[in-house]
């Protein structure tokens, strides 16, 4: 992953140069996005399937371990509140109470960021592929700027960068990336990989509680 982050900085590095170059010879608009494009690769259905089983299987554990541990330390500390025990011991239990606690309070945007940072790692070698043709194709082209889809208004003359980077691959490009350019109507915002389920933040699993709201 910190290769593909590498490539990635040393990649736009590169772009910034370049367009600074197309921007005093007129270069043209294009629209592309990376993400999008890793996602329409034809092995990024495999990604998506691990994706599901993590968060199924290794999301869902965290999560029951974290509840079952806040409601254990939660009885310890009754317990020995109960029994009248040193305030260094019960202060301890109550900041191990908290960090538990915070960890289920934000549960949904841990485990969107696990998620994400789960996806990136298997889809890495796909990424570098689509780096490695992304930069051929713009070294071959004179753009002044590429745009995301969903960045620019209708009408505008924008040239369809997916192409030429599903060229350079050699892979078909699906249907609802061929229409982003000028010859389309209204820009899709963000379209959809073909093939490829949306893989929904990790929340609180069913059928687990969440526990009773009390001050850590």
């Amino acid at each position: 992953m910190k290769k593909v982050l590498f490539v990635v900085l040393a990649f736009a590095g590169s772009f910034i140069a370049a367009n600074d170059a197309n921007a005093q010879a007129g270069g043209k608009i294009g629209v592309f996005d990376i993400d999008i494009m890793v996602q329409a690769m034809p092995g990024y259905r495999t990604v998506d399937s691990l994706l599901q089983l993590y968060q199924q299987d290794s999301l869902r554990s965290e999560y029951d371990f974290a509840v079952k541990e806040y409601n254990r330390l939660d009885s310890n500390y009754k317990a020995d509140s109960a029994a009248k025990k040193s305030a260094t011991v019960l202060n301890y239990q109550k900041d191990q109470r908290s960090q538990v606690a915070t960890t289920i309070v934000y549960w949904q945007q841990i485990s969107q960021q696990k998620t994400e940072q789960k996806r990136q790692e298997l889809a890495a070698p796909m990424y570098e592929k689509v780096l490695g043709a992304y930069s051929k194709v713009l070294q071959a082209n004179n753009y002044l700027v590429v745009l995301k889809p969903g960045a620019y208004e209708m009408g505008s003359k924008v040239e369809n960068v997916f192409e030429k980077v599903a060229k350079e691959l050699k892979i078909t490009l699906p249907d609802q990336l061929r229409s982003q350019g000028p010859a389309q109507e209204q820009p899709a915002a963000q379209p959809a990989a073909p093939g490829a389920r949306a893989v929904a933040p990790a929340t609180r699993p069913a059928g687990t509680a969440k526990p009773a709201a009390k001050k850590p």
